[in-house]
């Protein structure tokens, strides 16, 4: 499996919530992964925010990014450009997702193309989930928005 995971999935490495061991596990598994550079922000946020609601305690927060930051530079980035961007545009509108959302899949739609192999889309936000599979990536976790 080649596998693009957004932010929502990355988190999971990170926060024990439903799933992540499941995501971890596909991680583990797959012969290539990568992710948006901006997903770094993302993750850093998504961890900070978890802080602030009290679902991480502050020391466990704090850990979780550091180790994160350190993990960083083992995944493959896509490169985030004005092409990209402009094809995240199109596909904000034509799906209704939401910015980042939009560029995740034009970031995993380029890398599958780059490549010329089929490419897993892992994310926990329905809408992308169903823009990745009418798009043309596969969607991971299977049947996840289907339902």
């Amino acid at each position: 499996m080649i596998l693009y995971l957004d932010s929502s999935a990355l988190v999971k490495f990170y926060v024990e919530e439903r799933s992540s061991a499941e995501v971890l596990q596909t991680y583990r598994e797959a012969q290539q992964a990568a992710t948006a550079v901006i997903s770094r922000v993302e993750v850093s946020a998504g961890l900070a925010k978890a802080q602030r609601m009290g679902r991480v305690p502050g020391t466990d927060a704090r850990r979780a990014l550091d180790l994160f930051r350190k993990e960083w530079p083992r995944i493959a980035h896509v490169r985030v450009d004005e092409g990209l961007v402009a094809r995240a545009d199109s596909f904000a509108w034509e799906y209704g997702l939401r910015g980042y959302d939009a560029v995740h899949l034009a970031a995993g739609l380029n890398w599958q193309e780059s490549l010329g192999l089929q490419v897993w889309l892992a994310t926990f936000d329905e809408a992308l989930w169903r823009a990745a599979e009418i798009a043309g990536l596969r969607a991971w976790p299977e049947g996840f928005g289907s339902g």
